[in-house]
């Protein structure tokens, strides 16, 4: 598995369909069969990222999972 974001393999399972790249600090969750994304912020508080992107930049989680 690579992070859409940084493109690195530095990936832990933190809970079921639940994830976090060590390298950019993003966690990455499966909703509804999507991935979804959020940045950790240095205070704690946490912020969607799927606005950043458009919905075909993001892969469903069964392709990111492959």
């Amino acid at each position: 598995m690579k992070c859409p974001c940084c493109k690195q393999r530095n990936i832990g399972k933190i809970g079921s369909n639940h994830y976090y790249c060590r390298s950019c600090c993003i966690e990455l969750m499966n909703v509804r069969g999507r991935l979804t994304l959020y940045e950790i912020a240095e205070d704690g508080t946490v912020e969607c990222l799927n606005d950043l992107f458009y919905e075909t930049e993001l892969p469903s989680f069964q392709e990111w999972v492959q």
